[in-house]
């Protein structure tokens, strides 16, 4: 069976949508243009949620599986936690006592 051939509309679309959008991140570069958001990410105070529960920093990367020196990089902000880890830190934050007794027991 022949290949179909890709419509030119579409191809010429996709190219006009980029160009256009390259146009408008230049524009907003240079003052002309405001950006539609602006999107902050705060980060995460890891060394205040470990300070909270009461733990050394070997004892807290142990709870949570990771190890000493990352848990250091995110403390000294180095590197950032993502994904399931800001999600835990975020329970350890909110309710430590829970998160604690569940991690101990783990």
């Amino acid at each position: 069976m022949p290949k179909k051939a890709k419509s030119k509309t579409t191809e010429r679309s996709t190219f006009d949508l980029l160009n256009e959008g390259l146009d408008q991140a230049r524009a907003i570069r240079r003052g002309e243009l405001a950006p539609g958001r602006i999107t902050k990410f705060e980060p995460i105070d890891v060394r205040a949620i470990r300070e909270r529960v009461q733990m050394s920093q070997a004892e807290f990367a142990a709870a949570i599986h990771v190890s000493t020196r990352t848990l250091q990089n995110w403390e000294q902000r180095h590197r950032n936690p993502t994904g399931p880890a800001i999600a835990l830190l975020k329970i350890v934050e909110r309710a430590p006592d829970v998160a604690v007794k569940v991690l101990q027991s783990a």
